[in-house]
């Protein structure tokens, strides 16, 4: 039992400290981690009840605050492309009204207008 519960917590750990860094704010999400490295050396120090209840609280804390944090972290990207789709966007329009423009003078110098 220790040691699944040992293992379950270096696996959380080792998740979460995986993620990209940046813009959102992780530090709920290392708490609830931290929770569950507590509850984990309380369980190799003997105080077995106890410490499967902190891991348990610390892992779902974990998956929530993780779940928070990944929803932030994909606002952000779709944020930052935001910009990037209307410069295209914007290219496209101007490169279709340049096209008419041409097409325009063409046949205007073609009929002598």
């Amino acid at each position: 039992m220790r040691y699944a519960i040992a293992v379950l917590a270096a696996l959380t750990l080792t998740t979460v400290t995986a993620s990209p860094a940046g813009a959102a704010d992780d530090a709920k999400v290392k708490a609830a981690t931290n929770q569950v490295e507590t509850g984990a050396k309380k369980i190799g120090a003997g105080e077995v009840t106890e410490g499967v209840k902190d891991t348990a609280k610390g892992i779902g804390k974990t998956v929530e605050e993780g779940a928070k944090y990944t929803g932030e972290k994909l606002k952000e990207a779709g944020k930052s492309a935001e910009p990037e789709a209307k410069s295209t966007g914007r290219n496209i329009r101007d490169g279709a009204v340049s096209f008419g423009h041409s097409v325009k003078n063409f046949f205007t110098r073609l009929f002598g207008g």
